[in-house]
């Protein structure tokens, strides 16, 4: 009788919910072995048993053919004692505390399920939640793990005989997969108008709100994660409709349109633009828009940029198609798909949340009844073409501006291992990170904890994240600053130990963890305030940090300038402006430069300039985000924002990239070193008065800057032999810093560190706490 052996193997990772119990199946009835895989709290555990050179076949293309959307983290064999089995099964999930499963993101639907969409003669002829173990709902719809139909919101839908068939054939692709379901047996939509009377179910449904949407209606749809408000985005007096309901006066709009041909011809889509379009996540993707696009200026008055995505829904897939019919092809078929909440309150969930507190905004609702478990906004990516700045690679291949669906809850790796730490985030563009081993795992994008519904989105977060990954955090981590939200709930926590880190030591980690170095760097963060060590607001930092010791330094930092009457200069940034005029010795309007902003203002000037001279209500700050704003004001740009980071997206747009002239931006030596931003701001100043055009004037700000920080950098790296620079922070959102800035650094024969797995705002913040909660518990 020929030798038979036998070899247990330990999966963990992302193998739940994409497909993997089925891979392993077909590959041991393929070899001819006998065992059985099965999901457990430590991950899928296999057992193969046959002839010696199948069994380690088995081992072999178990790691080399894993289904695309698996991702394997950890993996153990061993030899078992042979039992006789020739035949191979797929055993019950097995009950049990704590687990190394991950949860897979949603991903979008595939080709195969579009397939059986559009074909008449199939059972799931545009049914809306068609989906199979290679796409559809994962996070959004999972209560806890191992990852099976009754720890999902499909519970509640007993499978019919035909689904049933499919779930239970190990040659279907929905062999397993749990939100599987169909017209019979799974859920349905339905229309109402805004006071939740039905008007029409199923398919009409969709075929209604496509007409009316058609003829200028607003609609809140029930997603994924949440609602989108949707509208026409071609009727300009509708997107400004939709504005004036939202409270969304100028910040960009995104758009959904129905393939990429419509999305070419929307916006200018390079090849990295058209793989994250086109892949699984499909996250809003910024691109250029192209002049002839046809959308109302309305969408994005202050950007030259467009936030495209496809459909990434079945819902979505049949509802673009109705649309583009019911339009026919005069127009292009891009609807506005934005965030289903009104300004500062978290995502809607549930029909009835979002009947209450969408009402207002929405003139009829596509509502259906798979509940949403997890409330998740879509991920914002831009992407940074190749021929942007050809730089040898040393520019990130793309940028988060917010990480969410399709991407969480898929972990950061770290390069230590540690006990459970909570990273609680910030104030602004809130998230949360907890660790498990060396796995990092950052919540999706939660928004500005300044409500309190937004702050109950914030625990409902941190309970979820603890429950699916089944630790308790040991450490907090908070920020420095003792007003914010999540600082204040750290405090209250008596039972676990709180750390506090400065917000861009935080925002250096983050980087730090993205790309697993335990070394020390120097990192240039630059954003728009957080509370200095020192008492005073933070923003245009040269730092040494150094996990391995847990100890940071500020080598460098921007020219400290004012800001009269505190947020209210970030709201006004003429005030800004004029501070920095008063730091020049410019006084008074006439007194050396002109104060084009002063018309209309002149009370309020002259209150500032009271300010100023004593000293009342003018904290410091050494922010690149304010010295923005103080360019953008001087040259007429934007004197008052209505939303967060505006004069700076305006002063990158009027840039004259014709322009190659550059503001001086000298460094002095010291200790801490000190980048002269104030030059900058004098040069552009003197020839706004000048006459000079602020297209030109906005290039040479923008190079100033990068030769300035290059040149601080560089500065800090003599002195201290250290190569690597880790760049962070909100500026970094801006294009032309984001692939210049590296380029600089490179020609010195600096190393630059980008962020390209979380967002280099305060949507990273997280990440870096718990890193360093991780970091220094090592010790």
């Amino acid at each position: 009788m020929p030798i038979r052996e036998r070899c247990r193997h330990l999966v963990a990772g992302q193998v739940q919910g994409v497909g993997f119990r089925p891979f392993v199946y077909r590959l041991a009835r393929e070899l001819e072995l006998g065992g059985f895989v099965q999901n457990t709290p430590e991950g899928v555990v296999i057992e193969v048993e046959g002839l010696p050179e199948a069994v380690a076949a088995f081992g072999r293309r178990l790691l080399a053919e894993i289904p695309p959307l698996a991702r394997i983290l950890h993996h153990d064999q061993a030899p078992a004692e042979p039992s006789g089995e020739t035949t191979f099964r797929i055993d019950k999930s097995a009950p049990g505390s704590g687990h190394e499963v991950l949860i897979s993101p949603d991903v979008a639907t595939c080709p195969d399920c579009l397939a059986d969409m559009t074909d008449p003669a199939n059972r799931r002829f545009r049914y809306p939640f068609t989906n199979c173990t290679n796409c559809g709902p994962r996070y959004t719809i999972t209560r806890s793990v191992p990852y099976d139909r009754e720890t999902t919101s499909m519970a509640c839908f007993p499978l019919c005989p035909d689904c049933a068939a499919e779930y239970a054939d190990p040659a279907d692709r929905r062999f397993h997969a749990q939100p599987n379901a169909c017209p019979v047996c799974g859920p349905e939509v339905w229309l109402t108008d805004a006071s939740g009377s039905r008007l029409a179910e199923g398919d009409a449904a969709i075929k209604r709100l496509a007409r009316a949407l058609a003829d200028g209606a607003i609609a809140a749809v029930k997603g994924l994660g949440g609602f989108h408000l949707l509208c026409d985005a071609t009727n300009d007096a509708t997107v400004r409709e939709l504005r004036r309901r939202k409270h969304r006066p100028s910040k960009a709009l995104a758009i959904m349109v129905p393939h990429l041909d419509a999305a070419k011809c929307i916006g200018a889509v390079g090849p990295r633009a058209e793989k994250l379009l086109t892949g699984t996540a499909r996250p809003i993707t910024l691109v250029p828009v192209r002049p002839e696009s046809g959308l109302s200026p309305a969408i994005a008055p202050d950007t030259a940029e467009i936030g495209i995505m496809l459909p990434y829904t079945p819902l979505h897939h049949i509802l673009l198609g109705d649309y583009a019919a019911a339009i026919g092809p005069e127009r292009p078929a891009a609807l506005v798909a934005t965030s289903g909440n009104a300004g500062g309150e978290p995502i809607s969930l549930g029909n009835r949340e979002a009947l209450s507190r969408l009402a207002a905004i929405a003139d009829i609702f596509l509502l259906h009844n798979r509940d949403i478990l997890i409330r998740t906004d879509d991920s914002v990516v831009r992407p940074l073409e190749a021929d942007v700045a050809p730089d040898g690679g040393h520019t990130p291949r793309h940028m988060f501006l917010r990480r969410a669906r399709g991407y969480v809850p898929s972990p950061v790796i770290l390069p230590v291992s540690g006990p459970p730490v909570a990273g609680l985030g910030p104030m602004l563009k809130a998230t949360l990170c907890l660790t498990k081993g060396n796995q990092a795992f950052v919540s999706q994008h939660i928004g500005d904890l300044e409500s309190l519904e937004a702050f109950g989105f914030y625990e409902e977060i941190l309970d979820h994240l603890q429950g699916v990954l089944k630790v308790r955090p040991e450490a907090l981590v908070a920020d420095l600053h003792p007003d914010y939200p999540s600082t204040r709930f750290a405090l209250e926590q008596n039972a676990v130990p709180v750390l506090r880190l400065q917000h861009h030591v935080a925002h250096i980690y983050a980087v730090l963890a993205e790309h697993g170095l335990m070394e020390p760097v120097l990192g240039l963060a630059l954003d728009g305030t957080g509370l200095g060590e020192d008492g005073t607001l933070w923003g245009g930092e040269c730092l040494l940090v150094d996990p391995g010791a847990g100890t940071h330094e500020r080598l460098g930092h921007f020219a400290p300038m004012r800001l009269p009457g505190g947020d209210a200069a970030v709201r006004e940034p003429w005030r800004i402006a004029q501070a920095c005029h008063f730091l020049l010795g410019h006084k008074a309007p006439g007194d050396g430069l002109p104060w084009p902003w002063i018309t209309g203002r002149e009370s309020a000037t002259r209150l500032v300039g009271t300010m100023l001279e004593k000293g009342l209500n003018c904290p410091v700050t050494t922010s690149c985000g304010r010295l923005f704003d103080a360019v953008a004001a001087a040259i007429g740009v934007c004197r008052a924002i209505e939303y967060e980071g505006q004069a700076a997206i305006l002063l990158e747009r009027v840039q004259d990239m014709t322009e190659t002239r550059r503001y001086d931006c000298p460094v002095t030596s010291g200790t801490p070193a000190r980048l002269e931003t104030l030059e900058l701001f004098r040069q552009a100043a003197g020839d706004a008065a000048r006459g000079e055009p602020v297209g030109r004037i906005a290039r040479r700000f923008h190079l100033g800057l990068v030769a300035g920080l290059a040149a601080l950098a560089g500065e800090a790296a003599s002195r201290t032999g250290i190569d690597k620079v880790a760049l962070s922070g909100g500026v970094l959102q801006n294009r032309t810093i984001a692939t210049l800035l590296p380029s600089a650094l490179h020609a010195r024969g600096l190393v630059p560190l980008s962020h390209e797995k979380v967002p280099a705002n305060d949507g990273g913040i997280s990440l870096g706490q718990s890193f360093y909660g991780i970091s220094v518990t090592q010790r």
